[in-house]
């Protein structure tokens, strides 16, 4: 069920770092809504009708091929956003977009939110310069796919989850299929993977649930792709202030 909920839109860093002027123009339209793990949100080709920012949980980007799989090219929490380059006019999803951890997310019709961004510079400017850290994730995560093995990727992939998540989340439900699909493997090597770093101590791993229990091991067990995104997207987001008002 979808509530207004002004005070928890603020929760997602992106419509905090719009000036309080321009974030009056959204409030009427924003709703926030419970969204369960594994829901569709945006499908591939089909032109984008609602924008969503999370506020808790995270969203996954799918890239589809032709069999109908798919292997993640972004993780999107309470930092960003889906949807919002349709403020810009008219425009299809290159990706799938898929409820990775279950949450509260804030959304709006694409329609109200393109005509609030021919009013706001600053709501457009943010959605350039946010569109570009997306980029580069995506980028830096397609050659981590193609570069590193499966134990440095579910590594760096657990890490990024939990800096997209509000608080100091450290458990996670995550299913060897839902693994599978996120990090292009198959799901025996997701038990083998996630078996090794259990038994460095990193993880604990149960069936459908992940536990962090050694941070500072789970990076230097991780590529340096998630050096690289954590500097080029969390901090600044190349240059939008991320700190809440």
């Amino acid at each position: 069920m979808a509530t207004k909920d002004w005070d928890g839109h603020l929760r997602n860093r992106l419509l905090a770092a719009i000036p309080a002027s321009d974030f009056s123009l959204l409030q009427s339209d924003l709703r926030a809504t419970t969204f369960k793990q594994g829901a569709v949100v945006q499908e591939e080709g089909q032109f984008i009708e609602q924008v969503y920012f999370p506020q808790t949980g995270m969203i996954s980007l799918l890239v589809i091929t032709e069999e109908g799989g798919g292997i993640e090219a972004a993780t999107i929490g309470f930092e960003g956003a889906v949807g919002v380059n349709g403020g810009l006019g008219s425009r299809r999803a290159f990706t799938r977009a898929v409820i990775q951890l279950p949450g509260i997310i804030s959304h709006m019709p694409v329609r109200d939110f393109e005509r609030i961004v021919s009013q706001s510079n600053a709501i457009r400017d943010i959605i350039t310069r946010y569109t570009e850290v997306l980029w580069v994730e995506a980028q830096q995560i397609a050659a981590c796919n193609a570069l590193h093995d499966a134990e440095a990727r579910l590594a760096r992939w657990l890490l990024q989850t939990q800096d997209r998540t509000p608080g100091p989340a450290s458990s996670f439900p995550l299913t060897q299929e839902f693994l599978s699909q996120m990090l292009g493997i198959r799901r025996t090597t997701v038990t083998l993977v996630a078996r090794a770093l259990q038994t460095a101590g990193l993880i604990k791993y149960t069936r459908g649930k992940i536990v962090i229990l050694d941070r500072p091991g789970l990076e230097e067990a991780a590529c340096q792709c998630y050096r690289v995104i954590q500097h080029e997207t969390l901090p600044a987001t190349m240059g939008i202030d991320l700190k809440p008002r």
